[in-house]
């Protein structure tokens, strides 16, 4: 078994309001952020901020408050953050396709008193502000929402932003909590990660390391700075190396290269279907143009084939993020820009966590097994502070003291790790493990499926038997046999799913994230297709 000697470290301590004050230093009057052509330099963003956090200060914000946004990409959705962070309290960024419930439970959950919104979801919230018991004030931006409110107070952002320059009175340390980062809740209730400041600032610098970011460099980003992505990759990202971060409001393959070319950007940050969107995307007169100007594309891990398509087409340097990591603890594993990556895998253990795989009885396990992913710190303030307002869940993650991230991974002889899957979606069936993720992935290449859960329904042998749940494309005229029998052919005999059920969609988050707990409590349905009440026979091959 490989040995771990892992040492405990200070490690740089930081802010992100020191951050910005030495960037202020620094860099002064070149440019900082980039909204659709919108630029601000770093000075004039400081000052910015500290005038609205006068302003939040005299709305009663103090340190320790909570304080909910629900901002599009533009320059506000910084701007307040850094000004509540200056103050010593909170930002609680919220997802923007939040409505009802989804909405009204993190607002709630994080005890919000002043919350700020743009003026179309300010009317979401004005529909909600009953379930809201600790929020007392709304300030919206652009014209005043529709809905009139009922116990809220309601004022626009304008009024409360001032010129006050004064430094603000407070000491804020890196231990203190910067953000709540709230979970998808794909598992049940959406809880909030306590997030440092010192966590932001060390995600930043892990992934500046991995691309060995330079000083004026412009990074390019269309995703939503509610995502810890675009706030710690991003934009302390930039404040620590210098340089120009651009946003763009919303992901659009049209239009990603003509941004480029405008922004002159080397390094652009992607997630998930953007990724081969842009590579199987027609060639337009901009993308020629910007052939090998990005050096970096930053995302999960490429497929080797889509690795091969970006740089050799786009003249990409690298692309795909050789990392892995969560909410609850960042970066976990990673590599620095220039070390050799085993193509599928996900990096290497770092100097800021001990990272193991153990079975179900937190027992270590060799390289070249799989079992669940446990973390803990090597660093002050590299992890999450624990779930607001939740110890229970809290201490339930963290037994023996290590944090089980309900993950499966392996760590190959050579160290470097591989991501299996999500641990409640890792079904045992008739003695084998299988992956859903490695089902879904080969459910994928069927020509007729535009889409695809696959997950466990409870079997009479105590174990799982395996269902996928699959939205056809337009026209298809595929059955649940047909399926079945081509599973026969590209997957193990003891992973063809008993049931197959078609839907018009799947149920997802408002993030886009698929509900695979409601999928697995609703189990067998009566529109399910049943494998065993068929004339198909397995036989093992």
């Amino acid at each position: 078994m490989t040995e771990h000697v892992p040492n405990w470290t200070s490690g740089e301590q930081d802010t992100v309001i020191d951050a910005l004050k030495r960037a202020v230093e620094r860099f002064g009057d070149a440019p900082f952020l980039d909204f659709s052509g919108e630029t601000w330099t770093y000075r004039e963003f400081d000052r910015a901020s500290t005038g609205l956090a006068h302003g939040l200060k005299s709305q009663g914000v103090a340190p320790g408050d909570r304080v909910t946004t629900i901002i599009d990409n533009n320059v506000d959705a910084v701007l307040v953050w850094f000004a509540v962070n200056k103050l010593g309290a909170i930002s609680v960024p919220v997802n923007t396709a939040y409505k009802g419930e989804f909405l009204r439970h993190q607002i709630a959950d994080s005890g919000a008193n002043v919350i700020v919104a743009e003026s179309d979801y300010a009317d979401r919230i004005l529909a909600i502000e009953d379930g809201l018991p600790e929020a007392t004030k709304l300030f919206h931006r652009g014209e005043p929402p529709t809905a009139k409110a009922k116990r809220l107070n309601l004022a626009p952002l304008d009024d409360i932003r001032t010129a006050n320059e004064a430094p603000l009175d407070v000491d804020v340390k890196p231990g203190d909590l910067a953000v709540l980062i709230y979970t998808a809740g794909t598992t049940g209730p959406s809880k909030g990660c306590m997030i440092s400041h010192n966590y932001m600032c060390n995600l930043a610098r892990q992934g500046n390391e991995g691309i060995d970011r330079q000083p004026g460099e412009v990074s390019w980003s269309p995703l939503p700075l509610f995502h810890l992505n675009a706030t710690a990759s991003t934009v302390v990202g930039t404040l620590l190396a210098g340089g120009l971060a651009a946003f763009y409001p919303r992901f659009s393959v049209s239009n990603f290269w003509d941004e480029i070319e405008r922004t002159g950007a080397t390094v652009v940050y992607l997630l998930g279907s953007m990724i081969p969107l842009i590579a199987d995307a027609p060639d337009t007169e901009a993308s020629k143009r910007c052939f090998g100007q990005i050096r970096s594309v930053r995302g999960a891990p490429f497929p080797a084939a889509l690795q091969e398509k970006w740089t050799k087409r786009f003249g990409i340097k690298t692309a795909g993020s050789m990392a892995y990591g969560l909410s609850e603890a960042s970066l976990v594993t990673s590599l620095k820009a220039g070390e050799y990556a085993v193509p599928g895998s996900s990096g290497k253990r770092n100097d800021s966590f001990d990272v193991r795989i153990v079975d179900d009885e937190d027992n270590e396990l060799p390289p070249g097994e799989s079992g669940e992913i446990i973390i803990r710190p090597l660093k002050p303030h590299v992890m999450f502070e624990g779930y607001w307002r939740r110890p229970e869940a809290t201490l339930k993650v963290m037994r023996n003291l290590w944090f089980h991230s309900g993950d499966i991974g392996k760590f190959d002889e050579d160290g470097f790790f591989f991501f299996v899957d999500r641990k409640k979606d890792y079904l045992r069936r008739r003695g084998e493990n299988v992956s859903s993720f490695e089902l879904e992935s080969t459910f994928r290449r069927h020509p007729d499926i535009q889409d695809v859960a696959v997950h466990a329904v409870l079997s009479e042998f105590t174990e799982d038997d395996v269902k996928a749940t699959v939205v056809l494309k337009d026209g298809s005229t595929l059955t649940e046999a047909d399926l079945c029998r081509w599973s026969l052919d590209n997957l193990p005999y003891f992973a063809v799913p008993r049931y197959i059920e078609f839907r018009e969609d799947l149920p997802r988050n408002p993030v886009g994230r698929v509900l695979k707990y409601q999928l697995r409590d609703e189990g067998r349905t009566p529109q399910t297709w049943d494998r065993e009440e068929s004339d198909i026979d397995i036989k093992k091959r």
